[in-house]
């Protein structure tokens, strides 16, 4: 098996075609970088992942002199790196046979300190109020591999701030390295080519043409890559400071692409999503529709509290007075009428709230007939990069979905899985006046996409429970209308439109009055206290054996891929 040295460590790398960073990485060591990104172009221009390689040949290492870039060096059998951080050897490694004139590391080391020295020299000391403060690759490389002092005794080149570069999106110029990451992310990710670097020498700064901003579809991500402060959000900047956030690893409800993302939090309120990588879902990215999606979870328009209807007019509603009331009528149409009670079950539910839901229904009566709720869909798929005239190139590398729903597949599997069909929402909307009683269970982000499926004002049923975030032609009908919760505000897990299953923690907590989808399904199914995930997704897991995963607790963050053939 090929091996490669990472200060003296064996690590076998396979067929894998692999640089020194890589590498350095598989050992557990890593290697400071700053323009080199998995998911980008090598360029090796920043200069800070110089390290010292060699070969072991015939139980004899020959390193040569000089220091290379570790990103643009790739790795064979027999390669030997050696970083800067040699000096922290791991005893319990053996020490590989070098030259006894020989200093492993020092050559890297110094290249470290002087190249952060060069990328200091006019970088302003503005940490205290950048929002990169905390997580700053400037920052810590500066601590753990630079000098506490600086030479510098001559004036900084302050050039101009640039906030025009974007209408969400600010350049900080005096910040900025050089390292090109958000160039090249708009020439090979979304083609647009908005970005470009101007200038010379001491004077290069980034730039956009005159009347052409950074307005494509996955700006965003350009804040993401930058390892500094230069590229800031507009909708994060000066809001809050990095260390007071709470990450929590969670799944973009934005399309059926299905986005692994961090959801930054405090005090339960929603500041920020960041991509986060998974090769299965997105990659490395994400589109600005969900990046800076999560608005609505803050909107003063949103229903935070239970109403009920009397003589005509809204008026809020106790939980403690409305569950015996509601479950009194539920039970009464579905033991009067069975055939005419529907339950509609949103593709923004998780799976374990569709499963509490439907199977609560189907055990008051087989005959109760789950529904799919509206599947929105916006356009076409979007596909990255495009060429200069907005075409796609292939091979594509990003693609926004035009199904706005996150978990239509892992609806639709369970309702086949308890019903034999799956019954589309449109076939049952002329059917509303016949109906006894209706339960939808909504979550939609845009009240419109409701309103278009419904289309026409239709005769509401006697019991129309509505369970959404905004006023729709339904709540409007509603016997009683039932705040939902959003993605952030719950755990589950959701099916993408390839198959790939990915669960989720809770990011935040819904507001006070508002109850999830699954602890209502709890409370009109008689289970006692509150709702508990890992106890439906095992129930899940056992009644349906394409999510027989879902029973392993430690099932990875990247999610794994199902083949769900009758979806």
């Amino acid at each position: 098996m090929p091996t490669v040295y990472v200060n003296d460590k064996p690590v076998e790398i396979g067929t894998q075609k692999l640089n020194c960073v890589q590498a350095a990485e598989l050992a557990g060591v890593e290697v400071p970088h700053y323009c080199y990104h998995p998911g980008l172009s090598v360029v090796a221009s920043c200069r800070m992942c110089m390290v010292e390689t060699g070969d072991l040949k015939d139980g004899k290492v020959t390193m040569i002199p000089k220091v290379f870039p570790g990103c643009q060096t790739p790795v064979k059998d027999g390669t030997v790196i050696v970083t800067g951080d040699y000096g922290k050897h791991d005893s319990k490694v053996p020490k590989l046979p070098y030259d006894p004139a020989y200093k492993p590391g020092e050559r890297a080391k110094k290249s470290q300190a002087d190249t952060l020295e060069g990328l200091l020299l006019n970088h302003p000391l503005d940490c205290p109020v950048c929002d990169k403060a905390g997580e700053c690759k400037l920052q810590d490389y500066s601590y753990q591999y630079g000098r506490s002092e600086s030479r510098l005794v001559d004036e900084k080149n302050t050039p101009p701030n640039k906030p025009h570069l974007s209408s969400k999106i600010t350049l900080f110029t005096d910040r900025c390295i050089l390292c090109t990451r958000c160039v090249r992310f708009t020439r090979e990710i979304s083609g647009t080519a908005e970005l470009q670097v101007v200038g010379r020498g001491h004077h290069e700064e980034i730039d956009v043409f005159p009347g052409r901003p950074l307005e494509n579809k996955l700006s965003g991500n350009v804040v993401d890559l930058c390892p500094v402060g230069a590229l800031g959000s507009k909708d994060f900047l000066y809001t809050q400071r990095v260390w007071y956030l709470k990450n929590t690893d969670n799944v973009c409800p934005g399309c059926s692409t299905g986005c692994s993302i961090v959801t930054d939090t405090n005090k339960d309120i929603v500041y920020r999503l960041r991509a986060r990588t998974n090769p299965d879902a997105q990659g490395y990215f994400m589109c600005d529709e969900g990046r800076w999606g999560y608005h609505y979870t803050r909107s003063t328009d949103r229903l935070t509290r239970p109403m009920a209807k009397v003589g005509g007019t809204w008026q809020p509603a106790n939980w403690t007075q409305l569950l015996p009331k509601l479950k009194y009528a539920v039970d009464e149409a579905v033991l009067m009428s069975p055939k005419r009670v529907a339950v509609v079950l949103s593709p923004f539910l998780t799976v374990e709230e569709a499963y509490a839901l439907g199977s609560g229904f189907k055990k008051m009566s087989d005959q109760v007939r789950l529904v799919l709720g509206p599947v929105p869909a916006v356009g076409e798929d979007d596909h990255y990069p495009k060429d200069v005239k907005g075409n796609p190139v292939q091979p594509t590398k990003f693609t926004i979905r035009a199904e706005k729903c996150p978990n239509r597949k892992g609806v639709a599997a369970v309702l086949t899985q308890l019903q034999g069909e799956v019954i589309p929402f449109e076939s049952l909307v002329p059917e509303f006046g016949q109906l006894s009683a209706l339960w939808f269970a909504g979550g939609y982000p845009n009240p419109e996409w409701v309103n278009d499926a419904v289309k026409a004002p239709h005769t509401p049923p006697a019991l129309l429970v509505v369970q959404d975030f905004f006023p729709t032609k339904l709540s409007e009908a509603a016997t009683y209308w039932l705040p939902a919760t959003a993605a952030f505000e719950k755990e589950g897990t959701f099916v993408n439109h390839a198959g790939l299953v990915q669960t989720f923690a809770r990011a935040a907590k819904p507001p006070v009055e508002t109850r999830s989808e699954l602890q209502l399904a709890f409370d009109l199914g008689n289970r006692r206290g509150l709702a508990n995930v890992a106890a439906v997704r095992k129930d899940v897991a056992k009644a349906m054996p394409a999510f027989a995963n879902l029973a392993d607790v430690k099932l990875p963050t990247t999610g794994k891929r199902l083949e769900l053939a009758t979806v």
